[in-house]
């Protein structure tokens, strides 16, 4: 996504973010590789993580939900920020607070300190979507707005509920859910929007 927009989008300032943006995935990419190499001893559950959009339906979801937004022609240039908007907000929202969770109780000072830079940046991007959305003339309506970002939290709590076993952790998925839709929320406010 943040390469289409980097293409799109005449701005420098803009362009310089977005590019500023591509290498922070990729630090990230490299430190969630260190993560699983680190604690992942087992090769045959490494390489299922490792492979995790062929292996895991839910991930495969939120990969093509993704992708969708990627390569639609027919999609305006807002809907597909709101789009990216949902991926840097919503999407892994649940995965940083059962991490959170575990920072609280003092677990796992490397994943957990990792977390939380990677949450700040994923938070920066998000703001950077919503800074970028204020600036169009031709904005998705509300009720567009609204579809897309109930999408991705349906995609999110969906993983949730397959993917992470919150239940395991002590914390209740339900909550999680809601967590995931106040997220959500809080997105719709940053957009312009009432929440849902």
């Amino acid at each position: 996504m943040v390469e289409r927009f980097s293409q799109e989008v005449q701005i420098p300032e803009a362009r310089c973010f977005y590019g500023f943006q591509i290498l922070i995935e990729n630090i990230h990419s490299e430190m969630y590789s260190l993560l699983i190499e680190t604690y992942i001893k087992d090769p045959h559950r490494r390489n299922f993580l490792f492979n995790a959009i062929e292996t895991m339906p839910c991930i495969r979801k939120k990969a093509e939900w993704a992708l969708q937004w990627i390569s639609n022609r027919k999609a305006s240039f807002g809907e597909r920020i709101v789009a990216f908007a949902a991926v840097e907000g919503v999407f892994f929202s649940g995965s940083f607070a059962a991490i959170f969770w575990l920072k609280k109780r003092g677990l796992m000072p490397g994943l957990t300190f990792s977390n939380e830079l990677i949450s700040r940046d994923e938070g920066l991007h998000c703001d950077f979507a919503c800074l970028m959305f204020h600036y169009l003339v031709n904005k998705p309506s509300q009720q567009r707005v609204t579809e897309i970002i109930v999408s991705a939290v349906r995609i999110e709590q969906e993983f949730l509920t397959e993917a992470l076993p919150v239940d395991l952790i002590g914390i209740n998925c339900r909550l999680m859910k809601t967590y995931i839709e106040f997220v959500a929320d809080r997105l719709l406010g940053e957009l312009g929007f009432s929440k849902v």
